[in-house]
């Protein structure tokens, strides 16, 4: 990486400033490792988490509550997103939203690290916080470091940090889930922590080789709005504690107590910010239809990340007891597999866009809609594919490895048609007034689907076991029709996005 760091001529002290990063500003080296960093405790957790709900020498709880647990904690680390945009953009500023998120997420895994399930649950909502904190912000960070949307470099450089996203992916579950399953449950926690630490030490070193305008807080409160939010923050709060203190000491309390609320809230939150958007009088009749076409596509992704994340409850616990771990003989802990998602997207997202350009420049690219329908219908042959192992493990047999992996990798050219697509068509038919808030709607689809998830599997509400064959063809089957319906009803919403294609 050091020869890659060339003598620049621009004066000291701004972005980019004496060196550059493979010819990128200096900072995007900071907030590449900050990322990596990040996501290598992230997922190296989340590869370990439903194992560990589920082992006898874990929490040992039953599959349905730990894929419950597993789908409500992704939905809130999507969920708080929101809030983690709001509050730099109206307390903090980006930079130190961030150095702030970096804390409290390694804060939260040295809670995991400790052998007691209230700290395990303390630090679970600790690193859900600290990644909505981080996750709405570090990625608008790495937009300051250019002068501009017409930057030539800014694609490039968002290319790299997506690079940087996926390695820390990839490398979290070799490590942390080999460390966590063969040696010690809490110490692989505790590497998790330690990568978090190493970012945030680096961020904090790095620092001065981000942009100005990442210290800017975009809209600040006045004062007086300050404290009529502090006061209803505490209100809320002090609801919370008074009602949750009186279950907690009448002996009524189970963990159903918190998961779902927390449930519900990701199923309505969702649906009260796209009508805030739409009844605002501020928004146009053409901004209001493309918003409208908006919650096809919102719906759709909905559909698409409950049965993507799925990939790492519901497939995770059926190679836990029911899949042949091995290559060549060889075993491997099961967490391994978190890792072929992220080592996949980095070896095809070049191919997709290089497709797509070569499809581009013969007027043969597929619209929006119809890529969207394709990830759709390919998430659902994903199930499908998932019927196989399942019917192998139903006669009794363990099912080969390799069916998994194909699973992950239908998978992954589904997600790679429809979520970079997702995020293009949310800034393309975002109002105005939401420009920077949509991004945090976009991420409210997962928010959805995951809460969907958690509302079945979890066995106070819906009960349903996830990885038998009945319910897994339900899901396939109306993933499909998704896609089918987005694609026959193209011209409609073609209609309502307007000049947007």
């Amino acid at each position: 990486m050091a020869s890659s760091l060339t003598k620049d001529s621009v004066h000291p002290g701004t972005p980019g400033s004496e060196k550059t990063f493979f010819g990128h500003p200096r900072g995007l080296a900071t907030l590449f490792m900050t990322e990596m960093w990040e996501r290598f405790s992230y997922y190296g957790m989340r590869a370990l988490l439903p194992l560990y709900l589920l082992a006898p020498n874990g929490l040992h709880l039953s599959p349905g509550t730990t894929t419950a647990i597993y789908s409500v904690y992704v939905s809130l680390v999507y969920l708080l997103a929101l809030p983690g945009g709001w509050i730099a953009d109206r307390f903090l500023g980006p930079r130190k939203t961030v150095a702030v998120a970096g804390l409290i997420i390694m804060l939260g895994h040295l809670c995991l690290a400790l052998p007691a399930s209230v700290s395990f649950f303390v630090g679970l909502g600790l690193v859900a916080i600290g990644s909505g904190l981080l996750k709405a912000n570090i990625s608008t960070m790495v937009g300051h470091l250019y002068k501009g949307p017409d930057d030539p470099r800014r694609d490039g450089g968002f290319t790299i940090f997506y690079i940087g996203i996926n390695a820390g992916a990839f490398a979290a579950p070799l490590v942390i889930g080999t460390v966590g399953e063969n040696v010690n449950w809490h110490l692989g926690f505790a590497l998790a922590a330690l990568g978090m630490a190493l970012g945030l030490a680096q961020y904090l070193l790095g620092g001065r080789h981000l942009s100005e305008k990442s210290n800017v807080v975009p809209t600040p409160m006045s004062g007086e709005e300050k404290a009529v939010t502090l006061r209803k923050g505490l209100i809320w709060l002090a609801i919370a504690v008074v009602f949750y203190g009186v279950v907690g000491f009448t002996g009524h309390f189970t963990l159903n107590w918190a998961l779902i609320p927390l449930t519900l809230i990701g199923l309505i939150v969702p649906i009260l910010v796209i009508s805030r958007i739409l009844r605002d009088k501020d928004i146009d009749r053409a901004e209001r239809s493309k918003v409208s076409a908006y919650i096809w596509f919102f719906v759709a992704a909905a559909v698409f990340w409950m049965i993507y994340d799925q990939g790492g409850s519901t497939l995770s616990l059926f190679a836990e007891g029911k899949a042949e771990n091995t290559i060549f003989g060889w075993e491997f802990p099961v967490s391994w597999y978190q890792s072929v998602n992220p080592v996949m997207i980095m070896a095809l997202a070049p191919v997709f866009a290089w497709l797509w350009l070569w499809l581009n420049r013969r007027g043969k690219e597929p619209s929006t809609i119809v890529k969207f329908a394709s990830g759709l219908v390919l998430i659902g042959a994903s199930f499908f594919l998932f019927l196989a192992p399942l019917s192998i493990a139903e006669g009794g047999h363990k099912a080969a490895a390799m069916w998994l992996v194909a699973i992950y990798f239908v998978q992954t050219v589904g997600e790679l048609t429809l979520s970079p697509v997702g995020l293009s068509v949310t800034t393309k038919m975002a109002p105005k007034k939401y420009a920077s808030q949509m991004m945090g709607v976009w991420f409210l689809a997962v928010t959805a689907g995951d809460s969907l998830t958690a509302l079945l599997s979890n066995p106070a509400v819906g009960g349903v076991n996830l990885d038998k064959t009945g319910f897994v063809t339900l899901e396939a089957v109306l993933a499909v029709l998704a896609g089918v319906a987005v694609w026959m009803y193209r011209k409609k919403v073609n209609k309502l996005m307007g000049d947007v294609h």
